[in-house]
């Protein structure tokens, strides 16, 4: 098997206090995050509902999980009676079905809105001037079973730590931006989600509050 445990703790000694780490668990099987349960790890990132509901009904129910990457609106209703929070959140129609969802669950789910800064035409997320928008329309404040807890993006796929820091530099500008017009008394819009196994030394240096690893924790992807 592979040293998961070992993984961990190398990658949570190297974060420094208040940054979180969600590890990415897809792919990998369930004695994977058990090992890494067993260290204390609580907050594990899944990206396909079948999956993720497999392991909810195997796996301890004190893990809080995260669903990363891009959520497709029909498949909302499958992760709104267990997800824990929703990193990705890329429109407000996303947003209106998380709302629907969970108010049929009787819960709030947590969601963070992505952002797109990277120069890859491949990636999701709001642009800046969208997510301006999007906050600035208002619908969101009368959303009672969705809570909005702050930012998430991914940096460009590149060896270019400049280019990669300044993405960085970008979004949590962008951060300071919308707390100060939209959040100012929510403690809850507190979070910031960037930097992955490659880049998450840069984020750190650059506010991120959480970082999404996977491959450094648990290796090459097992299925």
């Amino acid at each position: 098997m592979y040293p998961v445990k070992e993984k961990l703790c190398q990658v949570l000694q190297s974060l420094p206090q208040g940054v979180r780490l969600v590890a990415i668990s897809k792919y990998h099987p369930e004695d994977y995050i058990m090992a890494a349960y067993e260290e204390g790890q609580r907050v594990f990132g899944e990206s396909h509902e079948q999956e993720l509901a497999r392991k909810v009904g195997a796996l301890p129910q004190d893990i809080e999980w995260h669903f990363i990457g891009h959520l497709q609106t029909n498949k909302v209703k499958y992760i709104a009676p267990y997800i824990s929070m929703i990193e990705a959140v890329d429109s407000l129609r996303l947003l209106r079905e998380i709302e629907k969802q969970a108010a049929k669950c009787g819960r709030v789910v947590r969601v963070l809105l992505e952002l797109h800064i990277a120069e890859e035409a491949t990636k999701y997320g709001l642009t800046l001037d969208d997510c301006r928008s999007l906050l600035a329309d208002g619908e969101w404040r009368q959303m009672e079973h969705v809570q909005i807890c702050g930012l998430m993006m991914m940096a460009s796929n590149t060896d270019d730590e400049a280019q990669i820091a300044g993405e960085f530099q970008q979004a949590a500008d962008f951060f300071d931006e919308v707390k100060a017009a939209y959040f100012a008394d929510s403690p809850q819009f507190c979070e910031r989600s960037w930097g992955m196994s490659d880049d998450y030394p840069i984020a750190v240096r650059h506010r991120s509050t959480m970082v999404r690893i996977g491959t450094m924790i648990f290796g090459p992807r097992v299925y």
